[in-house]
């Protein structure tokens, strides 16, 4: 049923932007900005929401003052500031399940469409009057050849590879309160929870972009190309949110001023 459902539309499409654009790496890139454009109605509200929470950071600190000591207390005061702005923490769950089933999906297609000894079974799944390239898919895009890591001299990332752990440092940073703020506010309370949750925040600011690399070593490029395309497109989807967020917290400071 996930391969009916998911995996055998996304191969039909990759291969119709295939035969459009005469290039496997144009065809990623096509059904990659595709995709995220289907999930803006799903996405949208969840960076919204991440937003309007990183904004509420100081009164979460207020109110973690105010009742330390007691979870029970701060739950409910935090539950209530949180219906009294209008937001919702969990938000960004569907959304991520959403795109991780996509993610699965591709994956799958990916590794079928990027395998030159699985192109009997990708035939297998075309429908009626699609068909693959008459002389067979052209697995060179730029300086890539799609089927093999993005890999300069077999020790440094390619360009691609480089590129999308830049714009998922960049995301982080954006979609994250900043650290230092985070820091001084950690400092001025005696639990060491705060401080963990700082040192943790660090931490995934880099790993998943380290992991991205240590993983694009070993994957075909096509999949890297995907992942960088994926990432750009959700990093100016996250500037925009946040610029607009912020003209709006400002237009409501200046009403109430």
């Amino acid at each position: 049923m996930f391969e009916t459902i998911f995996i055998q539309p996304l191969a039909n499409l990759l291969v119709i932007f295939t035969n459009i654009f005469g290039s496997l790496g144009w065809g990623i890139i096509v059904i990659t900005l595709l995709i995220k454009i289907l999930l803006i109605p799903v996405m949208i509200p969840s960076l919204k929401s991440g937003e309007k929470m990183k904004q509420l950071a100081p009164k979460l600190e207020k109110l973690k003052k105010k009742h330390e000591g007691d979870k029970e207390k701060l739950a409910q005061a935090q539950m209530a500031l949180y219906r009294s702005e209008g937001v919702n923490p969990a938000a960004g769950c569907l959304p991520s399940i959403i795109q991780l089933v996509i993610l699965l999906a591709l994956f799958q297609v990916f590794n079928r469409v990027l395998n030159p000894e699985s192109i009997d079974q990708l035939a297998k799944m075309l429908y009626s009057g699609i068909s693959l390239p008459p002389g067979g898919i052209n697995f060179s895009f730029w300086y890539l050849d799609l089927t093999s890591p993005d890999v300069i001299a077999g020790r440094l990332p390619g360009v691609f590879l480089a590129l999308s752990a830049v714009a998922q440092i960049l995301t982080a940073r954006l979609s994250s309160p900043t650290i230092k703020g985070a820091k001084v506010s950690a400092q001025k309370t005696p639990s060491k929870g705060d401080d963990m949750m700082v040192s943790m925040q660090k931490q995934m600011t880099f790993l998943m972009p380290l992991m991205t690399i240590i993983i694009g070593f070993r994957f075909p490029s096509g999949l890297t190309l995907y992942w960088f395309v994926f990432s750009l497109a959700g990093l100016v989807q996250q500037y925009i949110i946040k610029r607009n967020t912020d003209l709006t917290a400002s237009k409501r400071q200046v009403k109430h001023g």
